[in-house]
């Protein structure tokens, strides 16, 4: 699963809206891993290895997702601990209403372009 992941994330042809329109930062990269993913959870490992992210680049930046509840432990398997995002926090909301907002209005513009042609 990781594999489908890691070809999707690191190929820029497939990136989000996000990324797009905010910059391709490994914070903002690792909130729209799990935005776009916000039915399963994933161990730290799962995550660095999708987004091709270094081990060093991920440990600067999760902490402080975790520590401001925008990413929460989902779930524990022994010592592992698995990671979701919190859809319930004010940043995710907006990040979503924002990406909505946003994919609407691209697609209005695209269907403009095509009726014009």
């Amino acid at each position: 699963m990781v594999n489908k992941f890691m070809d999707l994330y690191m190929n820029r042809e497939y990136e989000s809206i996000l990324i797009k329109m905010l910059g391709n930062s490994p914070k903002l990269r690792i909130i729209d891993f799990f935005l776009d993913n916000p039915l399963f959870d994933f161990t730290k490992k799962e995550v660095i290895e999708a987004l091709g992210m270094s081990k060093q680049t991920f440990y600067k930046y999760f902490p402080e997702l975790e520590r401001y509840e925008i990413i929460e432990v989902s779930r524990k398997i022994g010592r592992a601990k698995l990671y979701r995002i919190n859809l319930k926090h004010p940043l995710v909301e907006m990040l979503r209403k924002y990406e909505k907002k946003i994919s609407q209005y691209m697609a209005r513009k695209e269907s403009e372009v095509k009726v014009k042609l």
